[in-house]
């Protein structure tokens, strides 16, 4: 099945710039490269958007640090580091 794509003036431009430079063959294997890329951005977005979900989830279960503990956790590590430091 053939798919045609019209593009603006510019997009067209880089794509036979593309070409032009031996990166790619034709302007179909520029098109194919930018799909690829939308659809690995489109991966990336789904995955990010359900780790949103999960710690929301987690939130709503109670499963969330409060902020003293946070901040007993970071002393911890400063005193630690300085410590550290001075040996």
């Amino acid at each position: 099945m053939a798919i045609q794509v019209k593009l603006t003036p510019a997009l067209e431009k880089f794509a036979e710039d593309c070409v032009a430079e031996g990166r790619y063959g034709d302007v179909n294997q520029v098109v194919e490269a930018s799909l690829r890329l939308l659809q690995h951005q489109e991966l990336k977005r789904q995955a990010f958007l359900q780790s949103l979900k999960d710690a929301e989830d987690e939130a709503d279960r109670g499963d969330v640090f409060t902020l003293e503990e946070v901040m007993a956790d970071l002393d911890a590590i400063i005193e630690a580091a300085e410590a550290h430091a001075a040996e």
